[in-house]
Formats: structure tokens, sequence, C-alpha cells
């Protein structure tokens, strides 16, 4: 057992396990991994336990900022500070408190009010907030004014204000204007620098998916890849591809979302890196491609998994090497069945998520021999 640290435990929807003793969480985590796998010697990478997230989507109240109430939609839990997150997100959080005492907050069940959410990213050398409104509001002038004066005052580099509809549950939208800065933020992992959308999904704890980098590119090296060609799909704004695209011949990256698409051209041209190339695709239409070989392939899908159709493909063009990082070991589980032609390497688990049941994992499988394979 162990002492929690942030005083609404319990109360607040998150960080359910800060109970338990943290070696016991990132033991309980391998396990998992290695029942879900049926691969027992898992690696385990673990960083902060406290204080490590660089985003929190907190919701306006009456009270002023908080979260979910645990098994509460429509209850909020006001909080001061947040134990998992980073030190500048905590300031940050204070210094909106301050300014919007009393904010003409939405009811989440009467659906009326302006103020929805505060949208808070700190990254190690940048900032933003997006304030969520409430579209249908009555008020909303108001409000953006509010936003603008405390756009004036404050030092967070970046401010927007969203708009989304009152009868959706979303904190993020296409619906955007920026008050202050610009909508793009920007990281570094392994001294490459990347862009991303203040909207958008990036890593939340960068000491960790810096180290899951840092790994992959580890398993890579082992293998003579000059002649190889390497597919990163569900490739973001194109971080595992444009690190690692030095060690192959050429560098595929794939993406549904547009928006990731062009800031992932922005990131290769940033980077210099000549050989890659980005491409807006869906995972299930990738039999589209004309992929050359010989293949290696990184797929980072989201929480729901690879399509049916992805799988298939992938399996017609049988990379000799495919990394599979996952955020949803159940999702693994049910997915490494596909792919009985290739042997587990390695497994890794990185604790991206502390205090909480989540973590990632990095399964690395390599295709059989030919004499094992019955396709070849």
């Amino acid at each position: 057992m162990a002492e929690p640290q942030c005083p609404y435990f319990r109360k607040c929807g998150g960080c359910s396990a800060q109970h338990i003793d943290y070696s016991t969480q990132v033991q309980n985590k391998r396990e998992v991994l290695a029942k879900a796998i049926k691969y027992d010697n898992i690696k385990t990478f673990t960083g902060k336990e406290y204080n490590y997230r660089n985003r929190m989507d907190l919701i306006f109240h009456k009270g002023g900022l908080g979260f979910r109430q645990k098994g509460k939609w429509d209850q909020v839990v006001d909080i001061e500070q947040c134990a998992i997150a980073d030190d500048k997100l905590n300031k940050i959080i204070t210094e909106i408190r301050t300014f919007f005492k009393d904010p003409d907050y939405f009811d989440l069940r009467k659906h009326t009010g302006t103020f929805r959410f505060a949208i808070i990213r700190t990254p190690q050398k940048d900032s933003s907030i997006s304030f969520t409104l409430n579209a249908n509001s009555s008020r909303i002038a108001e409000a953006v004014e509010r936003i603008k004066m405390f756009a004036e005052k404050t030092n967070v580099k970046n401010i927007l204000v969203t708009y989304v509809p009152h009868n959706s549950d979303v904190a993020i939208s296409e619906d955007y204007f920026v008050v202050k800065g610009k909508d793009i933020l920007k990281e570094v992992y392994l001294d490459k620098e990347f862009s991303y959308s203040v909207q958008g999904f990036f890593q939340n704890n960068h000491e960790m998916a810096e180290e899951m980098q840092r790994y992959c590119r580890s398993l890579l090296e082992t293998y003579d890849t000059k002649e190889y060609h390497l597919l990163d799909l569900y490739g973001g704004v194109g971080a595992f591809g444009i690190i690692n695209s030095d060690l192959f011949k050429t560098t595929t990256i794939v993406e549904s979302f547009p928006g990731c698409i062009d800031a992932a051209k922005e990131n290769i041209e940033a980077n210099n890196e000549q050989n890659t190339k980005a491409i807006v695709l869906d995972a299930k239409q990738l039999r589209k491609l004309d992929l050359p070989q010989p293949l290696i392939v990184i797929t980072d899908p989201p929480r729901r998994g690879m399509h049916q159709k992805t799988v298939q493909q992938l399996r017609v063009l049988k990379p000799d090497v495919i990394i599979y990082v996952s955020c949803n070991v159940k999702q693994l589980e049910k997915e490494i069945t596909n792919f009985v032609y290739y042997d587990i390497k390695s497994a890794a688990m990185f604790d991206l998520f502390p205090q909480t049941n989540h973590s990632e994992a990095v399964v690395e499988l390599r295709r059989k021999k030919a004499k094992e394979d019955p396709r070849n």
C-alpha cells in the first residue's frame, strides 16, 4: 500500500492506482502485458511517479476548474493542483483559476453557459491554453473579451478559443481562432524537432515518450537496414519515421488526419530528411500504396487498434520486422494472434501513465524463416 499524494484521490475520476505502491503498479502492468502476449521476458521502463503530465483537459464549473467526479459524468471535483501534472502546468491552473473567478460556466445537465474546458499544454520550451466555449451561448463575445484580457497578462505563449456545440462533449474542434501566438507547438525527441497542432495528439509524458523512441531506435539498429524501407504506420506528425529515417533507404509515413500530415511534412523539411515522405491515407486502405521491398514496419495505432484490412495487408506485404507500439494491451492481445508467421523477439513496457492502469507496450515481431512460413 502507498499513501496517495493527491487530496482528491477516490473523488476525482483519474489516478485510480495511487493507493498501490509504485513498484507493485509497475509489476502489475508488466504481468498484464506478459499474459496478453504470452511472453515473459518483458523489459520495463519507468520515470517520474508524479508531476509528469504536460497536458490536462480541465472543466470549468461553479467552483473554478476541475475534473469529473468518479462515476458521475455530470459532477465536477474542484481542483487547485493536480499531482500528476508538471509544475509549469500546475502554475497555469492557478493562474486561470485566479483570473476567471465565477465564470459563466457550462452546465453539464442543462447545456447552458459559456466556458466549457481549458486545455493546457506545457511542452519543454512552449505552452498553450485552448479555451473551449459553448458555440450556442449568447455570451460568447463577453467570454472572448475576458480571454483576450487574460492573454495580455499571462506568460503562456499561445492562447486559442475553440467552439463546440452545446450537445457534444468534445473539448477540441476545427472551429477555433488564435488569440495570441500560434496554433502550433514544438517538442524535441533525440535532437529532432517536431511541430504539432495545439488541437492534436502528442504524448503527454515527454521523458518516457523520448525513452520509448530511443528504445525503438535501438531495436532497429540491431538489423542491417541499409537496403530496407521503413513504413511508419499511424505515423501522426512523423516522430518514429523521422527519428529512424537515416537507418533506411526510404521512409514512408502514413496517417489519416490531414493536419498531422501537414505537420509531418514540415517536420521532414525542418529535420532535412530527404529520403522521407508523408502520405494522407487511412491505414485500412494500405493496399493502395505500392510499397518497396524489403520492408520494416513500425505501427502505432490508436486505442481501438488496427483495422482488419490493415492487418490483412501487412500479412500480404510480409515485412521482415514489425515493431508494434500499443497503448491498449487488451487490443494488442487480440491483434497479435493475427501474426502467426512471426516470433516475438523482444517486448517492453513503458509506464507513461503512473498512478493509472494504463501503459505503453513495444513488441518486436520478426518474420519466421522461409521453411517455417508456409506462404513462402
